[in-house]
């Protein structure tokens, strides 16, 4: 009874955080945007089987002939929907599981750094307007973008960290602030580099508040770990994109000019399955949230009230500036109004999307609208707890019955695991969704029967026996009839290296494959995946992270 007590508030946001997945307990599945989910769980959990780490290329999508997949897309939602397929969940429910969790751990992550600025009650209901803001739900429901989902995970966390290590420096500070960092680099990309100037600047505010230089500079080592920890996926991001046909991406359907947000759209816009189309009629929803707009509105009002009566404190005053104005700002960078920025910094093209600027968005006023609580209790110091916990439930409640009804698939289907991980649903119909990371040029098959297929490579000329397929290596016994240059169905990409009975053989690129000169005779052939400078630097780079974290937690222990 005692630990309910103590941790009331957390118990209560754990709980109603479960409203919003409550789809995910239904038999089967629903469908979003990126559906093909169970598909990347599946491939890694098979890259990991096959002894890949990390991993890097997917065996069976691209038409067949792999690719680099998890090179490039953030992989860390993966690696979590592996483990539960380890352990023995089929590729669907560990899917379903990986993206509950995200769910409920965003309003738990939202809880603990809120909690440390401004109190449980307002950490409470900091992680309710989180949990159910409307993008949240545009990006599990509609969307499906599990990345960006997770990366609701880490935001707060890093903020935390941060946060934490200016009140009370400490090495454990350090080191969840750098894993929550790299967990965000890891979970979305292009969501850590929107971020990121955010927490810079707030890490400069704090540094500002801090007396002490020195300890002011340890706040940014948070940033700098997590980044040398997350080098072995960044680095071959930057590097060996070009070997892709990644760039097709920016532009046409997603040219960020097409995909502003009209102002009155952020307070209503039509709730919708569809996509985002140029100016304001648009299939999908910007909604920030009613609910959250105007008890952002009331916070502020408070703010002012407590600062008129010099009830509130300079650190206060500073903060809660910085949420007001970093909202203010992400906002403004959904609008057209911000044109001529993202004109004049041409990389964030990659953004694709001006609107995914709304995650950031969704966590400042969540921030901002929760902390009306905190300046109430300044402000009323003598009114009793049990009028606080009524007027938190009742906001909680509004925010609920409000928000809940854009936590629902547009629909449910009643699907099995093999509907998603048999050889036509993964080879045809995920990358009928998604093949970007196929070279560039690369003939893709227009009908099923021409998908890659090893078995079906013998000819008069050469005849093909296939002794191991593995995601890293594929064995095989040939014999050819008549020597020349033969074509084999795997998507080129450089870490792939062919040796022709133990001797490494030239492997060049074709458009349909990897093309070899073949002796004649019986031989055996391997295609290996080794990887590349670029990827062993960038590994050996994460594992100088590991190690430094392991010494900071030793040297904290003998410290102790």
């Amino acid at each position: 009874m005692k630990l309910i007590k103590n941790n009331l508030w957390i118990f209560l946001s754990l709980l109603l955080s479960f409203i919003a997945i409550i789809p995910f307990f239904h038999k089967g599945f629903f469908t979003f945007h990126d559906n093909i989910q169970v598909q990347r769980v599946f491939e890694m959990t098979k890259a990991l089987a096959d002894g890949m780490f990390p991993v890097r290329w997917s065996l069976d999508l691209g038409y067949g002939y792999g690719y680099p997949l998890f090179n490039f897309y953030a992989p860390f939602a993966y690696y979590i929907g592996s483990v539960f397929n380890i352990l023995g969940f089929d590729s669907l429910i560990a899917t379903k599981i990986m993206i509950a969790l995200a769910i409920v751990l965003s309003g738990l992550s939202m809880f603990a750094f809120v909690k440390e600025m401004f109190g449980k009650k307002a950490a409470f209901l900091a992680s309710i307007f989180y949990v159910f803001a409307p993008y949240h739900a545009l990006d599990i429901y509609v969307r499906g973008d599990v990345a960006e989902v997770w990366a609701y995970v880490f935001i707060p966390l890093v903020f935390y960290a941060i946060y934490k290590q200016f009140k009370s420096q400490n090495a454990i500070n350090i080191i969840i602030g750098a894993l929550a960092y790299a967990g965000l680099i890891l979970s979305h990309n292009l969501t850590a580099l929107m971020v990121t100037p955010f927490i810079l600047i707030f890490t400069i505010v704090l540094s500002f508040l801090k007396k002490e230089k020195k300890s002011s500079i340890l706040l940014f080592t948070p940033l700098i770990l997590g980044t040398i920890l997350s080098a072995f996926y960044w680095i071959p991001v930057f590097m060996e994109m070009g070997f892709t046909n990644v760039i097709s991406q920016v532009g046409g359907g997603a040219e960020y000019k097409d995909h502003f947000v009209c102002l009155y759209q952020l307070w209503t816009s039509p709730w919708g399955f569809g996509g985002s189309a140029p100016g304001c009629i648009d299939g999908l929803s910007f909604m920030i949230g009613k609910i959250h707009l105007i008890f952002a509105f009331i916070s502020l009002i408070i703010f002012f009230i407590g600062l008129k009566l010099r009830k509130v404190n300079r650190e206060d005053i500073i903060l809660f500036s910085f949420f007001v104005v970093s909202f203010f700002v992400s906002v403004f960078f959904t609008l057209d109004y911000s044109k001529f920025i993202w004109q004049a910094l041409h990389p964030m093209a990659f953004f694709q999307y001006p609107w995914r600027f709304l995650i950031i968005a969704s966590f400042f006023i969540s921030v901002i609208a929760a902390s009306s609580i905190y300046f109430l209790e300044i402000l009323f110091k003598k009114v009793e707890f049990i009028w606080f916990f009524v007027l938190i439930v009742l906001i909680s409640i509004s925010i609920i019955i409000f928000n809940q009804k854009f936590f629902v698939p547009q629909e449910l289907i009643n699907v099995n695991n093999n509907d998603y991980t048999n050889k036509v649903a993964l080879s045809w119909s995920a990358s009928e969704i998604s093949s970007e990371y196929m070279p560039k040029g690369f003939q893709k098959p227009t009908i099923i029967s021409k998908l890659a297929d090893f078995n079906s490579l013998s000819t008069n000329n050469i005849s093909i026996k296939v002794i191991q397929r593995k995601t890293q290596e594929t064995e095989l016994e040939i014999n050819v009839v008549k020597k020349g240059s033969y074509i084999f169905p795997i998507a080129f990409f450089p870490s792939w290296k062919a040796y022709l009975d133990s001797r490494e053989i030239s492997l060049s690129e074709n458009t349909k494959g990897v093309e070899l000169n073949l002796p004649t005779g019986v031989h055996i052939l391997k295609f290996v995946y080794r990887q590349t400078i670029v990827e062993l630097v960038s590994d050996l780079i994460s594992f100088a992270g590991i190690l430094i974290i392991i010494i900071v937690i030793i040297k904290n222990r003998i410290k102790k």
